[in-house]
């Protein structure tokens, strides 16, 4: 449901997601001897489902991980009884990022697609306990998109004994893509020389 057009997200079930996540997974790990699981927002979702399926996994990177997303009770009824009668919505405008010019995502939140990210959410923030690969969590203090202290719940939530969180004060939801992005590279770079050789 993502790259192509916002209607195919709407035609995903969270399942679909996680299984096209977990052929990439077994087809890397045939490959090659060790295996890093990373993304960002949903993508560091599926990096938490993985590391709890997979605990040979190297290590596990989540960017902005979508754990939670600032919906009210009310908002999240609006949301289940709008999905029957309006496929997607405008995403809000907020202020410009460096972020901008280099995503590709959709211009509008595809409602169903919006309630499978939330039945994701309840599945792994369920599994969190099981997680003990080493985990780094990069978090921008600017992020409106989804909730923040999300990052601070996952790195208290996990077992891993070797486990970083990053806050990024200038940087939104796209932290990879963000005004900081070099840092994180640099700070993901010395994170993954110590966790692979066990420092």
């Amino acid at each position: 449901g993502h790259g192509t057009q916002p209607a195919d997200l709407n035609r995903v079930a969270w399942r679909d997601w996680t299984r096209a996540a977990e052929e990439a997974y077994r087809g890397l790990a045939a490959r090659c001897r060790r295996v890093i699981i990373g993304g960002e927002s949903m993508g560091g979702l599926l990096t938490l489902y993985l590391g709890s399926e997979h605990s040979e996994a190297a290590a596990l990177l989540c960017y902005a991980p979508a754990l939670r997303i600032p919906l009210t009770a009310f908002d999240r009824l609006k949301l289940y009884l709008g999905s029957w009668f309006v496929p997607y919505v405008a995403s809000a405008p907020g202020p410009r990022t460096a972020a901008d010019d280099l995503w590709q995502g959709y211009p509008v939140k595809p409602l169903r697609g919006v309630l499978q990210l939330l039945r994701l959410q309840a599945e792994v923030r369920s599994r969190l306990a099981g997680i003990t690969q080493p985990l780094l969590v990069v978090q921008g203090r600017l992020d409106r998109t989804i909730e923040p202290e999300g990052a601070q719940t996952l790195h208290d939530s996990v077992r891993s004994a070797r486990k970083e969180l990053h806050w990024m004060a200038n940087s939104s939801h796209c932290v990879i893509l963000d005004g900081e992005r070099e840092p994180i590279f640099e700070l993901t770079g010395r994170f993954l020389d110590k966790a692979l050789s066990g420092i």
